[in-house]
């Protein structure tokens, strides 16, 4: 953790919902007119997609039907730490982005399914702002939770994982029902030992849960709207949040244990800018302070 130079992380599998609560962040930064330094985690995967996939062959040939983006050896999670590292000392760091589509090859200048060169941060930054899978990873070799100030789990039940991302790999990338079901059953090793320890490791878990029948995914015609949802907020550490506010600004909120709120899905966003504001501008202005110092 850093007082100068503060990071925030957000984590979640895909299909979670990492980008929605991301947009939340980026609304916030405006309003408060932060200056932040985003990272993605897809930036800090080992291979390109033709890479990826001659790696998997690979791998399946050895009888490992397993390897995934999910998991170590697909990800460069020594450089997501240095990374983190250095912006906590210094204010200083790189990134880079992997190009998913042709529209984002537009903007980057290189190939759908390859990285851009890595570059340097720019300086005078408020904070370092990652979404992706592993904000909050530990391994035996790497701690990159450590680093981080402020760790966000987007963990939607399982079902509804499963549902958004059949939905959205089907309609924004062309797969079958059955590609992203063998993707699901691939990483499924990785998920349990990367992906889940993590959300141990966050200080606030928004776990949003259908109220209709989600009991097969496989076969759900649509994703679950918020008003069909409800999202449990979880805090590691619940000291200083002032739930009798959180409860009288929120309708139809309840505790449900001393450490956690549920809300109605659609009152989401809200619930966020009242929880995450004054934890961000407390985050920056504690920063701010240590530098004029």
């Amino acid at each position: 953790m850093s007082i100068k130079h503060p990071i925030i992380a957000i984590t979640g599998s895909s299909g979670a919902g990492t980008s929605s609560v991301k947009k939340t962040f980026e609304q916030i930064f405006r309003r408060e007119k932060n200056n932040p330094i985003y990272i993605e985690g897809d930036a800090f995967h080992r291979w390109n997609r033709a890479e990826m996939r001659e790696r998997m062959k690979e791998a399946a040939a050895r009888g490992d039907h397993h390897y995934s983006h999910f998991g170590i050896d697909a990800n460069l999670f020594e450089e997501l730490e240095t990374t983190f590292r250095t912006y906590s000392e210094t204010g200083g760091g790189r990134t880079r982005a992997y190009v998913h589509d042709a529209v984002e090859a537009e903007v980057h200048g290189a190939p759908p399914g390859h990285f851009t060169e890595w570059r340097e941060f720019e300086p005078g930054s408020d904070l370092l702002f990652y979404e992706g899978l592993h904000g909050a990873v530990v391994t035996d070799q790497v701690d990159v939770a450590r680093y981080v100030d402020l760790k966000i789990g987007v963990v939607p039940v399982i079902n509804l994982e499963w549902i958004q991302k059949l939905h959205r790999d089907k309609a924004a990338r062309g797969y079958s029902t059955e590609a992203v079901t063998d993707t699901i059953l691939r990483r499924m090793p990785d998920y349990m030992n990367f992906i889940v320890p993590q959300f141990s490791q966050t200080d606030i878990n928004f776990q949003r849960v259908p109220t209709v029948d989600t009991s097969n995914p496989f076969i759900a015609r649509s994703i679950p709207t918020p008003d069909e949802s409800m999202v449990v907020i979880r805090f590691k550490n619940p000291h200083g949040i002032d739930f009798p506010y959180l409860l009288s600004m929120i309708h139809n909120s309840f505790m449900s244990r001393a450490n956690s709120i549920v809300i109605p899905g659609g009152k989401l966003d809200i619930a966020m800018q009242l929880i995450l504001t004054p934890m961000i501008l407390k985050l920056i202005e504690r920063g701010r302070r240590a530098l004029r110092a």
